[in-house]
C-alpha cells in the first residue's frame, strides 16, 4: 500500500514532511466518527527515520485528560486525537474532539522540527478544527482543556 504525503509548497519546493498510511488515516477517520460517550484518546507518534505517522497507543475510558500525562513522553512531542465529554456552563453536554500538539522543551531539534512542519498537516488530514497546543505536559489538565473548549 501507498503512503498518502502531504505536500508544503514552500517558495515553489515540494518537501513531503509526514506519510500516512491508507490504515492511519481509516483509524482516524474512524475515531472521528466514534459514537461512544466515554472519554478516548488515540496517541501518534513520527517515526524519525521514514516519517511515517504510528500509532502509539489508545485509551479507552479515560477519567480525566490528566490520565493522558502519564502515558506521554516527557522530552518527545506527540500528536493526540482526544474525545472528551464537556458540560457546558448552561448544562448543556458536548463530546467534542479534539486534537492536542505536545511539543516539550528539551527534546531533539530536528524531531521538534518534523513534529511542528507536520501540526498543520495532521490537523488538515484529521478533519479537526479544535486544535491545542501545549509546550508544556504539566500544563495537560481538566481545567486547562476546560477553558480552552469554552471559546468553541
Amino acid at each position: 500500500m501507498s503512503s498518502q504525503s502531504y505536500q508544503l509548497h514552500n517558495e515553489g519546493l515540494n518537501t513531503d514532511v509526514a506519510k500516512f498510511a491508507p490504515d492511519i488515516l481509516d483509524k482516524m477517520k474512524k475515531f472521528r466518527f466514534r459514537k461512544e460517550k466515554n472519554n478516548a484518546a488515540i496517541i501518534f507518534k513520527l517515526d524519525m527515520e521514514t516519517m511515517d505517522v504510528q500509532i502509539e497507543d489508545e485509551i479507552e475510558d479515560i477519567d480525566d485528560v490528566e490520565e493522558l500525562q502519564n502515558e506521554l513522553p516527557h522530552l518527545q512531542p506527540r500528536f493526540i486525537m482526544y474525545s472528551c465529554k464537556y458540560e457546558r456552563s448552561d448544562g448543556r453536554v458536548q463530546y467534542p474532539l479534539v486534537l492536542l500538539f505536545v511539543s516539550p522543551g528539551g527534546g531533539a531539534p530536528k524531531q521538534m522540527m518534523a513534529y511542528s512542519g507536520s501540526r498543520n498537516q495532521f490537523r488538515d488530514l484529521s478533519k479537526i478544527s479544535k486544535v491545542f497546543d501545549l509546550r508544556d505536559l504539566e500544563d495537560l489538565t481538566q481545567e486547562w482543556l476546560d477553558e480552552k473548549l469554552k471559546n468553541f
